[in-house]
C-alpha cells in the first residue's frame, strides 16, 4: 500500500511555517543594508556592531548572570521537591507542596510578576531586604517558576526508576546519601541536565516576570531588545538573534549527546 501524501505534506509545512522566519532572520543579519527587508549584499559589519554597543553587551552578560543563577537554584530546590514528592508519597502538606509547586505552570506571566512585585515591596517595607529591585530580584523571580519546570522533569524520571536498585544499595549498608549521590543521581542525570537547560532558557527568554521585578539598571536582554523593536528592527538585533540561535543549538546539541551516552547499550543478541 502506498503511503499517504497529507502526513509528509502536513509535516513540511510545519516545519516551514515554524523555521522559515528564524532561517530569514539569520539570512537578513548578513545584510549590507540598514533596512532589515532589502537585501544589498553580504556583509558582517552589523556583528561589529552589535559588539561595540555597551547597552546590548550590558543587557545580555546581566541576562546570562541570571539565567545561570535561577536554573541552578531551580534545579536544586525543584529536585528535592521532586524527591520529596516521589519518595515520600504520605507526609503533612503533599498536597499543599504539590500544588505549590504546580502554580506557576498554570499562572500567567502578569499574574506571577505583580504577585512577586507585591511580595518584594512588602518584604522591603518588613525585614528591609531585598532593598530595591535589581539582579537578585530577578534572579529569585526566576527561580520561582523555573522551579516548577524542573520538578516535572525530574519527577517524570524518578517515577520511571527501578527502585530495586536503592534497595539494593541499602542492603548493601548505603547510608541513603550514599544511595543518593551514587545510585540515585547519576541514573537522573540526564533530567537534570534536562530541567536546568530548560530553566536557563525559560530565564534567558522572560520578558513579561522581569519587568515587574527589574529596576533601574537592571535591564535583561529580552527587556533591550522589546524597547529597540517598537522603535522599529534593525540589523544589529536580527545579528544578536543570530549568536543567541548559534548557542541555544549547540547547548540542545550537547545535551543530546550527553543523552544518547547515558542510554544503557543493547546487548547483541
Amino acid at each position: 500500500m502506498r503511503r499517504g501524501w497529507f502526513l509528509p505534506v502536513t509535516a513540511t509545512l510545519g516545519f516551514i511555517f515554524l523555521y522559515a522566519p528564524i532561517i530569514s532572520l539569520v539570512v537578513f543579519s548578513f545584510n549590507e543594508n540598514s533596512l532589515v527587508t532589502v537585501w544589498s549584499g553580504f556583509s558582517t559589519k552589523w556583528y561589529g556592531s552589535l559588539l561595540e554597543d555597551p547597552q546590548i553587551l550590558n543587557a545580555a552578560w546581566l541576562s546570562v548572570r541570571v539565567a545561570f543563577a535561577s536554573a541552578s537554584i531551580a534545579l536544586v530546590l525543584g529536585t528535592l521537591c521532586a524527591v520529596a514528592l516521589v519518595r515520600f508519597r504520605k507526609f503533612r502538606g503533599r498536597t499543599l507542596l504539590a500544588g505549590t509547586v504546580s502554580a506557576p505552570l498554570v499562572m500567567p506571566d502578569v499574574i506571577t510578576g505583580l504577585s512577586l512585585l507585591l511580595l518584594f515591596v512588602a518584604m522591603e517595607a518588613t525585614i528591609g531586604w531585598p532593598s530595591g529591585r535589581g539582579l537578585m530580584t530577578i534572579i529569585i523571580a526566576h527561580s520561582t517558576f523555573c522551579m516548577a519546570y524542573v520538578v516535572v522533569v525530574v519527577q517524570s524520571r524518578l517515577i520511571d526508576m527501578d527502585m530495586s536498585l536503592e534497595e539494593a544499595a541499602m542492603d548493601l549498608g548505603a547510608t541513603p546519601v550514599r544511595v543518593f549521590f551514587d545510585i540515585t543521581l547519576p541514573i537522573i542525570a540526564p533530567a537534570l541536565i534536562s530541567g536546568w537547560l530548560l530553566s536557563f532558557t525559560l530565564s534567558l527568554d522572560d520578558l513579561v516576570i522581569a519587568s515587574f521585578v527589574s529596576g533601574p539598571g537592571s535591564s535583561t536582554l529580552p527587556m533591550v531588545i522589546f524597547s529597540k523593536v517598537k522603535l522599529g528592527v534593525s540589523p544589529d538585533v536580527n545579528a544578536l538573534a543570530t549568536i543567541i540561535i548559534g548557542f541555544v543549538a549547540l547547548g540542545v546539541f550537547a545535551a543530546t549527546l550527553v543523552q544518547l551516552r547515558a542510554r544503557p547499550k543493547r546487548s547483541p543478541l
